[in-house]
């Protein structure tokens, strides 16, 4: 196993058994938060988007699916982040599975495919060692951790919407990723919603948003991935992004939605005070540290991608 490129096999799942049992949800929207990455500021707006949702009528449930632990490396912030996070519904991601649980010769079990540096690999592996030295310290954050599930079938609106960290495959797996999408992996997105049987799978852990649709068999299907909500993920934008799901009246601000009969699915910004976070994230992550060069320029910048690089349609 090569650290950061390979995952162990408790990652791994079913396809066909990940929405064999869905919770009823009976909220009126969903948000999917994946990719949070320590990022106090953009929970903090988070929880205030819920707020006015729910001073306009809208009850709204809090999806935390994995990731939500990266930047956080100090022993007030991982406690504030995870303290805050675990009171809503919770899946692990493969940080939250790795400070709960290391594996041996894991790294950051971030399961990185080729076309992603070297460089990028050994300095994640190297933030998961400071951040599991953090978790070390907080027995009963890790014990909470280690008790939630590593994905969720939620049924809302009459649908199924599986929530993922990686993909149906794998907690790190990459088969939904952005890159994927570009290279053309329409068979493998139909047989895993046809596996799965959900009408929506809601992902993250690779970093860049997606919104994919088209049917399978009869049904109409939507496949998305919120990307980050704690960096920027459109060109010269320092948003973050998350999924929204609801039954009700869709989102004013989307960056992309799609209409899927009873639900809409739409990818919506979260303009976090990035003023207030950088300084912060400095002082954790100074110049030349392993985060500030991973990941600093994309919190100041975002990434190269328009909003219409982030739709995608079946093919079939």
């Amino acid at each position: 196993m090569t650290e950061g490129r390979s995952c162990p096999l408790a990652y791994r799942y079913q396809a066909d058994h990940l929405c064999a049992e869905p919770i009823p949800v009976s909220e009126d929207v969903v948000y999917v938060i994946g990719g949070l990455y320590g990022n106090p500021h953009a929970l903090t707006e988070i929880e205030r988007m819920a707020r006015s949702e729910e001073r306009a009528g809208r009850r709204v449930r809090l999806v935390f699916n994995g990731d939500f632990n990266w930047f956080n490396a100090s022993d007030e912030l991982f406690q504030d982040i995870n303290r805050r996070v675990l009171r809503h519904t919770v899946s692990l991601g493969n940080v939250e599975f790795e400070l709960a649980n290391p594996s041996a010769e894991a790294g950051c079990g971030c399961a990185y495919p080729e076309f992603v540096d070297q460089g990028v690999v050994e300095r994640s592996n190297r933030i998961m060692t400071r951040l599991q030295a953090i978790a070390s310290g907080h027995p009963e954050l890790q014990d909470q951790l280690s008790r939630q599930p590593r994905h969720l079938c939620l049924m809302f609106g009459g649908l199924k919407i599986l929530v993922v960290h990686g993909d149906p495959d794998s907690l790190a797996g990459w088969g939904l990723a952005h890159e994927a999408f570009s290279a053309g992996n329409d068979s493998a997105v139909q047989a895993w919603l046809q596996a799965t049987d959900a009408d929506v799978i809601a992902c993250t852990h690779t970093c860049l948003p997606v919104l994919w649709s088209g049917r399978v068999g009869e049904r109409a299907r939507t496949v998305v991935n919120n990307g980050s909500a704690g960096m920027g993920n459109l060109r010269a934008d320092t948003r973050g992004l998350i999924t929204r799901i609801s039954t009700g009246a869709p989102a004013d601000n989307a960056v992309v939605g799609h209409d899927q009969g009873s639900i809409e699915v739409s990818l919506v910004p979260v303009a976090f005070d990035v003023k207030a976070w950088l300084p912060q994230f400095d002082t954790l992550w100074p110049a030349g540290s392993d985060a500030a060069q991973s990941y600093r320029s994309r919190i100041v910048q975002g990434t190269s991608l328009a909003p219409e690089q982030v739709v995608f349609h079946s093919v079939v």
